[in-house]
């Protein structure tokens, strides 16, 4: 199996809506955006999977080694060793990857935000940088574009966080800020014990309109010359608010059930956002 195949597997089994966003995209761009793609898979289980935190600390500083052996042509592992040509093609910076390998850290500090402040630094890092390179490999004109990149990972993450609230809590893992919990009458422990409440719902309302802010500055600071070329990211973000509208729909439950989309129905927004885009 090669490195780029090695990548696409991973990308595929994933089931991510991040998939259905790059499907109509060149191939050597596809190619990019997969194995970025697939190196934020690989750190990520790293923290899901490790039951010890110093065994993932390990695992993490190994794949910082990988990262620096990327752009030196010195890595190993097959993701890392497909985006070898993709940070030559593409420019990305070393330090965003370094970015990304801080936020999984931070899941290893955390399992409580105290504050929006540090849910957003984590935020950034797990999916703001991830939007950066994302944006390279896209292509843009006007560098305004980057701060739509930015902005919007940042909404995919609030996303991904309200969407899993309730498959977090049975990890023992709260990422609603702890500040936001008691303005609203709640604690961690209403969310670890699975409470639903009007209280739990107003909060989550809270949330959603929180990440549908980050997504209308995206789309207000994206300019007009750049965006057919990032359509992937708009792609995704359809997927996401569509997310979010099921969640809405649903009474804001996230704590007895995770809100998804079918793959046909992923395929439809993707293939609907892609033309009209």
């Amino acid at each position: 199996m090669t490195p780029a195949q090695y990548c696409q597997d991973k990308a595929a089994k994933s089931g991510s809506s991040f998939y259905y966003s790059f499907l109509f995209l060149p191939p050597e761009r596809r190619r990019a955006i997969t194995a970025l793609y697939a190196f934020c898979r690989e750190v990520d289980d790293v923290v899901d999977e490790c039951a010890d935190a110093d065994v993932a600390r390990t695992k993490l500083a190994w794949w910082r080694h990988e990262i620096a052996g990327t752009f030196t042509g010195s890595a190993q592992h097959p993701v890392a060793q497909a985006l070898i040509p993709v940070v030559r093609a593409f420019n990305l910076p070393q330090n965003h990857f370094q970015d990304i390998i801080d936020g999984m850290e931070m899941d290893l500090r955390y399992n409580r935000y105290p504050d929006f402040a540090t849910l957003q630094s984590y935020c950034y890092r797990v999916a703001g940088a991830v939007g950066l390179m994302a944006a390279e490999i896209f292509g843009y004109r006007n560098p305004a574009t980057l701060k739509f990149a930015e902005n919007l990972g940042t909404a995919f993450q609030l996303t991904n966080i309200i969407r899993d609230i309730g498959e977090d809590a049975r990890r023992g893992r709260v990422y609603l800020p702890l500040d936001e919990l008691e303005r609203f009458g709640l604690s961690a422990s209403d969310i670890v014990h699975l409470n639903e409440s009007e209280k739990l719902r107003q909060l989550i309302e809270y949330q959603i309109e929180r990440a549908e802010k980050y997504y209308a500055q995206a789309f207000a600071s994206l300019p007009s010359e750049d965006r057919k070329s990032q359509r992937p990211g708009l792609v995704m973000a359809a997927i996401y608010q569509t997310v979010l509208k099921e969640i809405r729909s649903s009474g804001c439950r996230v704590l007895d059930r995770r809100t998804s989309l079918t793959p046909i129905r992923k395929l439809w927004i993707a293939w609907r956002t892609w033309l009209t885009a």
